[in-house]
């Protein structure tokens, strides 16, 4: 995601990183290139005049002029833009004092609409919540089967019934009442365009359910169009927040820095995977460090702490800086790994690592060579790689699909982890 942006942004950052005073002229060649980054990005034209005037406001400032470097307050200046551009700070969820308390999900046919209601009823799961889905998206045939299913994915129930989509989601609030689910998420009906029709369906619904959050789910590669759509349902519903959907596709942005400014409403949420669980709640502030290479370790973080046991975890963290850590633990660790989502984006979470890592090959298919490589070596040869010999290491590549190099590459670079860490355990203090 933002992926030409951050590109763009990132060698912009690094100019300014070598350069010592700025003069107005040098601040105008890193507006232009600024200017060109979000204008490739499909930000909003009017979106990036105002975030040019006010960075060029402050960059040519008495603070800037005056600071030891004034480079660097150029970039705390961009990262300061970003953040804003992107919501400024989280959405802090509360919920009703009398349950349940009700989410209304709107959004064009084709959004994601239907996914996002179940990726965000999962999120609710994960926090301790009972939340139950209404299909109330009667015009699309397959929606409330789709959301049935969803939704037996997850284990949360699905409420629909045939006819009015208002009565459906007036019974459907009832239901969540007498079952005792404290979250309810309603899905509604999309069309291919804005129309009258879908706009008042939706406004009575939310007239009946009175819900507490109003979400409007947009389809991250829309681009410009996203703000169009936001503008008008905003007018009729006065929208809480945004649900990015698609937004691991979408390789620009335009539509996420692009949004809020217009609307004045933050992201909320945002899918960024397939999978159910692919769907994190959107903080600017993270974001806008990942878009400038700064890295994102506050996610990093909260990702491996629902995957990792706290446990596992130290007992593995002794293995590494010990030097006892094994091709059966390191297997372990992948395992674990990609439960976190796709390696690009875990890794790209690192400060400074993203840009490093554009073109390597770290897929899926890279992890299943290794994890083939290690499962056809013996108990032995895991254990001690060391004595892993020509004969030894052909036999591997041939019970692994792989070749003879492929395993010497594993093999090498397994030997250095170790090395490293073993040094870098030998430096930490002990408690």
């Amino acid at each position: 995601m933002f992926e030409s942006l951050s590109d763009r942004l990132g060698a912009v950052v690094g100019k300014l990183r070598n350069r010592g005073r700025l003069s107005e002229a040098d601040v105008d060649e890193i507006l232009g290139e600024i200017r060109t980054a979000l204008l490739e990005a499909d930000v909003n034209v009017t979106v990036v005049r105002n975030v040019l005037a006010r960075i060029r406001e402050k960059a040519v400032g008495v603070e800037v002029s005056k600071a030891l470097d004034p480079a660097q307050q150029v970039v705390k200046i961009v990262h300061a833009e970003l953040i804003g551009l992107l919501g400024g700070e989280a959405l802090k969820i509360t919920y009703a004092s009398q349950p349940p308390t009700v989410v209304l999900m709107a959004g064009l046919q084709g959004s994601g609409k239907t996914t996002s209601a179940a990726k965000l009823a999962s999120w609710f799961k994960k926090q301790g919540r009972q939340p139950m889905l209404v299909g109330a998206d009667l015009q699309r045939p397959a929606a409330v089967e789709q959301l049935r299913v969803l939704g037996s994915q997850i284990g949360v129930p699905v409420f629909s019934a045939p006819g009015d989509p208002v009565e459906t989601a007036r019974l459907g609030l009832e239901e969540a009442r007498r079952l005792g689910r404290n979250v309810l998420i309603v899905d509604t009906a999309g069309r291919l365009a804005i129309d009258a029709e879908m706009m008042d369906q939706v406004r009575r619904i939310s007239e009946t359910v009175q819900p507490r959050y109003t979400f409007l789910v947009v389809d991250a590669m829309t681009g410009q169009d996203a703000v169009t759509v936001a503008e008008a349902f905003n007018a009729m519903l006065a929208i809480d927040g945004v649900i990015l959907s698609k937004l691991d596709g979408d390789a620009r942005g335009g539509a996420a820095l692009s949004v809020k400014e217009v609307i004045g409403k933050p992201i909320a949420f945002a899918a960024t995977g397939e999978k159910l669980d692919a769907f994190e709640q959107f903080h600017p502030d993270r974001m806008a460090g990942r878009i400038l290479g700064m890295g994102d370790m506050l996610s990093l973080i909260e990702q491996a702490e629902q995957v990792f046991e706290k446990e596992e975890a130290e007992k593995t963290a002794k293995k590494l800086v010990s030097g006892k850590f094994t091709l059966d633990d390191f297997l372990d660790q992948l395992q674990q790994l990609k439960k976190m989502g796709p390696l690009q984006n875990v890794l790209g979470m690192l400060p400074g690592v993203g840009a490093q890592l554009k073109g390597a090959e770290i897929g899926d298919d890279q992890v299943k060579r290794t994890e083939a490589i290690i499962r056809s070596m013996t108990p032995e040869e895991r254990e001690n790689p060391s004595i892993i010999n020509g004969s030894r290491r052909t036999r591997i590549a041939k019970g692994s699909g792989t070749q003879v190099q492929d395993v010497n590459r594993l093999v090498k670079q397994f030997g250095e982890m170790q090395k490293m860490m073993k040094q870098f355990g030998g430096r930490l203090p002990s408690r």
